[in-house]
């Protein structure tokens, strides 16, 4: 039985959703996005600048719905979670990859919609946090919004977790080396926070914050207060 998920339609959620498309055990049902209409969601995700043109099956607007292969998905404009009707395509599952909406709070809006469980797609303040083959196992059936942390803290930890178990860890420095992210600036210009924010993206390597490794203390507690880093956005070329 395919698990029936709901999402949202930027970066990560259209990663999910080819990832459904190709995978066989999940499918989207449903995507809210206030800001793409479906024609341009038909565009966006058909032709990707990173990943590709897809090529699993027909992407086209059908009925209001977005077609992607098999999958026949119901589409939504909404900008409060708590009004999505989630519960007319039949979701279960709800990934929040919009990083707005990060505390129990705030992602718990979405089971008003009919969804039966959240999974947040970032750190969150207050929601249980879990990774695969790292605290998985401890993921209770009755927790209704949930943590997958960051990109940074899923390749971290795991590898942190194995050398913690096997000889042990004192203190860590890790360097998380960045692709170019989306508040960077095509060229020069002025920045609200940090000046070296402002330099573009193409000729530079940007030094940066980040709290990956601080996360890995809450799903690898004996790692709490031992680990700390920096990132490096570049342009990968």
């Amino acid at each position: 039985m395919l698990l029936k998920v709901g999402v949202a339609f930027g970066c990560i959620g259209r990663l999910v959703t080819r990832a459904a498309a190709t995978g066989g055990k999940v499918e989207v049902v449903a995507i809210n996005d206030p800001f793409i209409d479906l024609d341009y969601m038909v565009y966006m995700f058909k032709y990707d600048s990173t990943h590709g043109v897809f090529k699993h099956g027909e992407v086209k607007a059908e009925g209001g719905k977005l077609i992607i292969g098999k999958m026949s998905i119901m589409v939504f404009h909404e900008r409060d979670p708590a009004n999505i009707k989630w519960s007319d395509a039949g979701v279960d599952y709800v990934v929040e990859s919009t990083s707005v909406f990060t505390t129990i709070e705030k992602a718990s809006a979405h089971l008003k919609g009919g969804a039966k469980m959240v999974v947040i797609s970032a750190p969150s303040a207050d929601s249980p946090m879990f990774m695969m083959g790292v605290n998985h196992e401890k993921y209770e059936n009755s927790m209704k919004v949930v943590s997958n942390a960051s990109c940074t803290t899923n390749c971290l930890a795991p590898l942190a977790k194995v050398i913690k178990d096997n000889f042990g860890i004192v203190e860590g420095l890790m360097s998380t080396v960045h692709a170019v992210t989306t508040t960077q600036k095509t060229v020069d210009g002025p920045s609200g926070k940090l000046w070296t924010d402002g330099r573009g993206a193409a000729q530079n390597i940007i030094p940066a914050s980040t709290g990956a490794a601080k996360v890995v203390g809450n799903v690898v507690p004996e790692l709490n207060g031992k680990l700390t880093g920096m990132a490096y956005n570049n342009n990968n070329n």
